[in-house]
């Protein structure tokens, strides 16, 4: 039980990338990308592709998130300069990089058996097993990008998304390009997803044209958890909250298949139902609270 959980966390840990990700667009840009599933799969694509070449594993994911951070700019164009509504933008983009990722790998699957990864690296260099090299590369890439992402979102042009976010035609009015603002975000998330699809294809062995479906509920599903859980008070304990969400959800997921409660099949299903059995309990909480609030007047 408790290596299902170990190894739960160290997922769940490199999962909290795609939820940085998603959280920047989904509530502080309120901009529902669904490109998230098409960007995961192609910063995997190319971290799996430029591995095979020979290429520094580390550097590998920094391609692979500079790859993810061209998707969101693919998408901004959509939403911003085609004037395509926020979730066709996503979804074209999605579409678009499924051909592209077949493209790239040549074939629908791409084995790393036997290469040289960043866990691999991490595991010879301190001497750790594996899985523990899995939970210190998940926590250093969580630090960097969680704590990046907070300084960004309090400097001038992170307040502006965030005010993009809140209300944008109160910052198209104060002479704000809520444009610039839009793309900006887009593709910090999406890079982001990107850096996270490659970290996860070499964790897993291997890189697959739909290994990023699903990925924006079960983003989602972390932001919510996490929120539900531990409420929303501050930016930086909302971020703390967002990889909270992401390892309790791969611990409740582990717990789950490990007592064969499910089948592998139903993974998809039960993601839904937790996602909008969350997204429904705020509303069932406000609901009982003006109910209570109505006996007592």
């Amino acid at each position: 039980m408790l290596s299902v959980l170990y190894s739960a966390v160290g997922q769940g840990l490199l999962w909290a990338m795609v939820t940085f990700g998603v959280f920047l667009t989904y509530r502080i840009l309120d901009f529902a990308d669904l490109s998230v599933d098409g960007t995961l799969a192609f910063g995997g694509a190319v971290a799996a592709v430029l591995t095979l070449a020979g290429w520094d594993p580390l550097l590998c994911v920094l391609a692979a998130a500079a790859a993810g951070a061209a998707a969101g700019g693919l998408t901004a164009l959509f939403a911003t300069k085609m004037r395509i509504p926020a979730i066709l933008s996503g979804i074209l983009t999605q579409i678009a990089l499924y051909s592209i990722n077949l493209r790239i790998m040549g074939k629908s699957n791409v084995a790393l058996l036997n290469q040289d990864t960043v866990f691999r690296k991490c595991a010879g260099l301190l001497g750790v097993s594996a899985r523990t090299s899995e939970l210190l590369v998940g926590l250093l890439a969580v630090s960097l990008t969680g704590g990046l992402l907070w300084l960004f979102l309090k400097t001038e042009k992170g307040l502006a998304v965030r005010a993009t976010g809140g209300n944008a035609r109160m910052i198209r009015a104060l002479g704000v390009n809520t444009n610039s603002t839009i793309t900006l975000a887009l593709v910090l998330s999406n890079a982001l997803v990107g850096l996270g699809g490659a970290l996860i294809a070499q964790q897993q062995g291997y890189a697959d044209v739909g290994m990023g479906t699903g990925a924006i509920v079960i983003g989602l599903a972390s932001v919510i958890i996490g929120e539900v859980l531990f409420g929303k008070r501050n930016l930086l304990q909302n971020l703390i909250a967002v990889v909270l969400g992401s390892m309790i959800y791969r611990a409740v997921i582990a717990l789950v298949m490990q007592w064969r409660v499910i089948s592998a099949g139903d993974l998809k299903l039960i993601t839904a139902i937790i996602v909008a059995a969350a997204l429904f309990l705020p509303t069932l909480k406000r609901k009982g609270s003006a109910a209570a609030g109505g006996e007592v007047r």
